[in-house]
Parts: structure tokens; C-alpha cells; sequence
């Protein structure tokens, strides 16, 4: 059995070789090389190959995101390694919009234990790059097998390489018809009985059993426009006018909407909030799991491009049509409906559910109670299950407005892939058609 390649690259000789030691203890891995920078670990990427790349944010002569772009048209997933400095942390949300398979925070040298859960954390995400990397090469087979017996003349039409969006909405009528319950899928699974592959798609399935250059576009006509006092300031932080929050504006909506994600989600919420015009008459409540402080950084990235105002939730704060909250990471949050203020944001440090704080399950579960709202809750991209047990409670108790992005364009299909086997799901949909399809559920309530 041949060993998964992985390239190490870090300015820092000491975190090299901590991290190729990680990698090295598990026998499913091989380092094949490390490089010190952004130039070096590009050559290296075109010489040896590599499965997966590991790749340090912060480094001379060409820094982690100046190389990821090069680094992602060569192909290998790529897992950012974060310092907690501000600007490592905004480089890091930058790296992920650009295509990034997920990050990690880097360790103090000085703590042991830190060192020992950051190893632990690096080679959950490598098998999880690898799973990922197996899945979409059977799903994109798969779909190969679908169009040619549909279309015989097209069979010879790649695929879209991992996690790639369309340039333009795809035709319908040269898409499979969306399976919404995925019974069969599910099962297939379940038992791992997938079709026959090509060996190097083989080797994955036998040693993982189970289980675009960053580019700002321009303002189009109707994009709302920041006033001058939100534009960023020199540090890179973004100051608005406090605003005017009525008590009663929230306690007279009419519709929520919630969204859960995690690997791959903040590069699927750039497309999911630039989906959502201007004047939208619901909240939009977002967990994202990510670490404390990283979030903030996430919220001002997303309010330069969303119509929304996009800000990190706080406790206490009251939820207002046309904004989009998202959970401080490390916290748990929930809606609340207060006699004084209306709908409101909840935050706890309640223990971790399902390894996640913040959670999806927690922010879905304290929906349930809320039936005077229409509620409209939306799983995306994301290893495991989070939120996916939750969804089914709401399904259960009469909500039908409920989504998950489909194993197309998921970075991840692991949490919308456990709603859709739940039964809970009522509109499965590509990533570009999720806010389309979810503005139009809120719209007809009106």
C-alpha cells in the first residue's frame, strides 16, 4: 500500500519538523519534501507531485497566499497553517476564499500539549483532504457514467476538478435529475459498495475506507453601497455608525433564516450571501465552525462583498431584516425571543456538541420553539453531521423549508449528505442556486 505524499512548507525549521513527524507517525502518509517559502514550495509541488500540501500562511519572499494560487491550479489540496496575529488570521480567511481546504492554528513552542493537539488536529484534516479527494473522484466518474449514457457524443467532457464553481449556471437540461432523498446513494455508502475505478481512485477507497485566484469583482448596479465611514480603516478593521435598532423591528419578523457549514464554508458563504440582493426581509443566523478571533475576520471579509451588513454575532444583539449574523467562534449561539427587545442572539460556552463549538444542532435546536416565525434552515459544505439531527427535528415539526448544498459543489458532502439521508431535506441544490432558491421561499411569504 502505497502512502499518501505530503509537502511541508514553512519558514520555520523547527515547525517543519514537527509537523513532518505528525505526518510521519501515521502509516497511511509520507513526507516527500518541505520548503521554506512560497517560491520554493511551488517548484517542489511541480517536481514531486504530492498528494497534499501543508502550507504556512505567514513566510518571506513569497507568503502562503501568493502561493496558493499557483499552488491550486497544480491540483493537491492544500491545508493553511495559521498564525494568531491579526494578519495571519485575515491572511487565512483570504486563503480560504481562494480555495484553501481548511486551516489549522499553529503551536507555541513553548507548549507541549499545544504542539500534541494541533498534530492531532493536522492529520484529521489530511484524512479528511484525502476523503474528500476520493469522493468527488467517484462523483465525478459517476457523472461521467450519467452524461454518456444521456448524451453518448459528451462522454469524452471533463469534469470540474474539486470544489470549482460554474462561470455560469449550469443548463438544466444537461443536468441528472436531483435525487432528494438519495436512498440508494445512501445505502451505497453505508455498505461501501461503489462502483468499479481507476487504481489510483482505488488505493484511496482501500487506505480511507468510510468515512481560483482570489479576485474581488466589482460593484455591480445594485450593490448596496457602504458609507464612507464603513470602509476598511488602515488596520484593516471596518467602523460603522452605531446602528438604529428598533426593539420593534425585531420583534415583528416574520422570517428567519439559518445556516450551518464548515470545511470549505467560508468560500461557499461568499457565494451564498453575494446571492442575497439588498432589502432582504429576514435575518440570516450563520455558524461557521471556526476558532475564537478567526470570526471576526471571516464577518469583515464577507460584509466587503455581501449587499447584507455582515457582522460577528454578539450576545444580546437583536436580530434586524437585511443582516447576516455570524456565530463568534468558540461560542455557542442561539435565537431567543425577548419581550423587551424582540428576537435576540444568545451566546453560551456550553460544552462542545458534536465535537463543535459553535454548533449547528445548538443554533437549529433553539428554533423549535419559535413556530410564530417561518423558519428556513440550510445545511452547506462540511465534514460529519452537525446540524444534520436538528434539521430533522424542525422537519418533523412541521418546517419544510429546509436545504443543503449538494455533493457537486460541497468542498465536503458529509453534513448536507446527513440531512438528505435523514429524510429532512426538501430542496437539494448546487451551491449558485442555494440563495436564488432560498430569497424566493422568503419572498413568497410576503
Amino acid at each position: 500500500m502505497v502512502p499518501f505524499r505530503v509537502l511541508v512548507v514553512d519558514d520555520s525549521a523547527f515547525m517543519r519538523k514537527i509537523f513532518s513527524d505528525f505526518i510521519e507517525r501515521d502509516a497511511l502518509f509520507q513526507v516527500v519534501g518541505t520548503a521554506e517559502n512560497g517560491q520554493e514550495a511551488i517548484r517542489k509541488v511541480k517536481e514531486l507531485n504530492p498528494d497534499a500540501v501543508t502550507l504556512d500562511v505567514e513566510m518571506p519572499e513569497m507568503n502562503g497566499l501568493d502561493a496558493l494560487k499557483f499552488i491550486m491550479e497544480l491540483g493537491p489540496p492544500v491545508i493553511m497553517l495559521s498564525g494568531l496575529n491579526e494578519e495571519g488570521m485575515r491572511e487565512t480567511i483570504l486563503a480560504l476564499e481562494a480555495g484553501a481546504f481548511d486551516f489549522i492554528r499553529k503551536p507555541s513552542i513553548t507548549n507541549a500539549l499545544g504542539i500534541e493537539q494541533v498534530g492531532e488536529e493536522l492529520m484529521k484534516q489530511l484524512h479528511a483532504a484525502m476523503q474528500a479527494k476520493q469522493r468527488r473522484a467517484l462523483w465525478e466518474e459517476e457523472e461521467r457514467a450519467r452524461q454518456a449514457a444521456r448524451h453518448p457524443s459528451s462522454s469524452s467532457r471533463a469534469s470540474r476538478p474539486l470544489g470549482k464553481l460554474p462561470d455560469k449556471k449550469p443548463n438544466v437540461k444537461e443536468q441528472p435529475p436531483v435525487d432528494h432523498t438519495r436512498t440508494k446513494a445512501a445505502e451505497v455508502h453505508a455498505r461501501q459498495e461503489l462502483p468499479p475505478v481507476s487504481k489510483a481512485k482505488q488505493r484511496l477507497r482501500e487506505v480511507l475506507p468510510g468515512t481560483d485566484p482570489l479576485q474581488r469583482k466589482p460593484d455591480t448596479p445594485d450593490k448596496r453601497r457602504k458609507p464612507e465611514s464603513a470602509k476598511p480603516s488602515a488596520a484593516g478593521a471596518e467602523t460603522r455608525p452605531a446602528a438604529d435598532v428598533s426593539p420593534s423591528s425585531s420583534a415583528a419578523l416574520s422570517d428567519l433564516v439559518a445556516v450551518g457549514c464548515s470545511t470549505g464554508g467560508p468560500r461557499a458563504l461568499k457565494a451564498f450571501l453575494e446571492g442575497i440582493p439588498s432589502g432582504f426581509p429576514a435575518p440570516i443566523v450563520i455558524v461557521q465552525h471556526m476558532p475564537p478571533k478567526f470570526t471576526k475576520s471571516l464577518a469583515q471579509r464577507l460584509n466587503s462583498f455581501s449587499r447584507l451588513e455582515v457582522l460577528e454575532a454578539a450576545d444580546g444583539m437583536a436580530l434586524e431584516p437585511g443582516k447576516a449574523y455570524i456565530a463568534p467562534g468558540g461560542s455557542h449561539i442561539r435565537v431567543k425571543r425577548t419581550e423587551k427587545n424582540g428576537y435576540v442572539i444568545a451566546t453560551s460556552m456550553d460544552e462542545p456538541r458534536n465535537g463543535h463549538r459553535p454548533s449547528v444542532d445548538t443554533l437549529f435546536e433553539s428554533l423549535l420553539p419559535l413556530t410564530e416565525l417561518t423558519r428556513h434552515a440550510v445545511l452547506m459544505t462540511g465534514m460529519g453531521s452537525d446540524g444534520a439531527r436538528m434539521m430533522k427535528k424542525l422537519y418533523d415539526s412541521g418546517v419544510r423549508s429546509t436545504f443543503a448544498e449538494s455533493e457537486e459543489t460541497c468542498v465536503v458532502y458529509g453534513m448536507p449528505r446527513s440531512a438528505v439521508e435523514l429524510g429532512c431535506v426538501n430542496d437539494v441544490l448546487p451551491l449558485q442556486e442555494l440563495a436564488p432558491k432560498v430569497v424566493q421561499a422568503v419572498n413568497n411569504r410576503k
